[in-house]
């Protein structure tokens, strides 16, 4: 069976709130790293997510 093309990874608020959300990225069709505006409800706002690894 072939591997998952898909992988894991963590979009950690640049609130500094520890807050994050897990999601999938294909790193063969999408080579740089991902950033979002994202609600973080620890600060109660919108708010940049970049990627991170997940441990």
């Amino acid at each position: 069976m072939a591997k998952s093309a898909t992988v894991l990874v963590k979009l950690v608020s640049t609130a500094d709130t520890g807050f994050y959300y897990v999601t999938k990225k294909n790193p063969r069709n999408q080579t740089e790293k991902m950033e979002f505006r994202k609600y973080d409800p620890v600060v109660r706002k919108h708010v940049l997510f970049k990627e991170g690894k997940i441990k």
